[in-house]
């Protein structure tokens, strides 16, 4: 049986990539997502074991303690990490894995796994960006400017993704995700218009 593959996604807050991960796990038969730990409140509409699993922070650090997570990380005062044994279990069982997580957690997981593809997808401007954010109701003005100031510092490591691609179009972004899981086609760094870069990181 052929080992599975791992797609490590990386986007900043209110890129899409959760709604993109979810289609994309509708559309792709044998691909599973790495369900994260975290020690953030479970917010409305979020099931325990299905979006996340939520521990408190005594038993996120005992795991630590264990080695038990492939990478973790604080974010906003709260703790997210990832099971390495459910990734390299369903891995071995020839299921491909989709893991969501932020740029230092990706570059942790490739050194661990060198034959993981990375894809990073971005928006199309800080406006659509802020936009999202707001739309979604979850965060305060405040919140919403660290989310924006933490998004361009986790954007200027697009170029330590294997594949970059914009979400615009959420179909079309849909389409290349897609075809990039499947291997039909690729996306380099270099095809990511740099005026669009610019403005991203400006």
């Amino acid at each position: 049986m052929n080992e599975g593959t791992l797609f490590i996604i990386s986007a900043p807050s209110g890129a899409g990539k959760t709604s993109l991960v979810a289609e994309i796990l509708k559309l792709v038969g044998n691909i599973k997502a790495s369900v994260s730990h975290t020690t953030r409140a479970c917010r409305p509409g979020e099931q325990d074991g299905v979006n996340y699993h939520f521990i408190d922070q005594p038993l996120f650090k005992n795991m630590v303690e264990n080695n038990a997570f492939l990478e973790h990380a604080e974010v906003f005062g709260n703790y997210y990490g990832t099971s390495e044994q459910w990734v390299r279990d369903t891995l071995a069982m020839g299921t491909d894995v989709i893991l969501e997580i932020d740029w230092q957690g990706a570059a942790q997981t490739r050194r661990q796994f060198p034959g993981s593809k990375s894809i990073f997808i971005l928006p199309p401007s800080i406006q659509a960006l802020e936009a999202r954010l707001n739309k979604r109701g979850q965060d305060d003005s405040s919140v919403i400017s660290q989310r924006v100031a933490a998004a361009k510092d986790e954007m200027s490591h697009y170029g330590e993704a294997d594949y970059v691609m914009v979400n615009d179009d959420f179909q079309v972004a849909l389409a290349q995700l897609k075809a990039l899981i499947l291997g039909e086609n690729g996306h380099s760094s270099a095809m990511v218009d740099e005026a669009l870069i610019s403005n991203l990181l400006s």
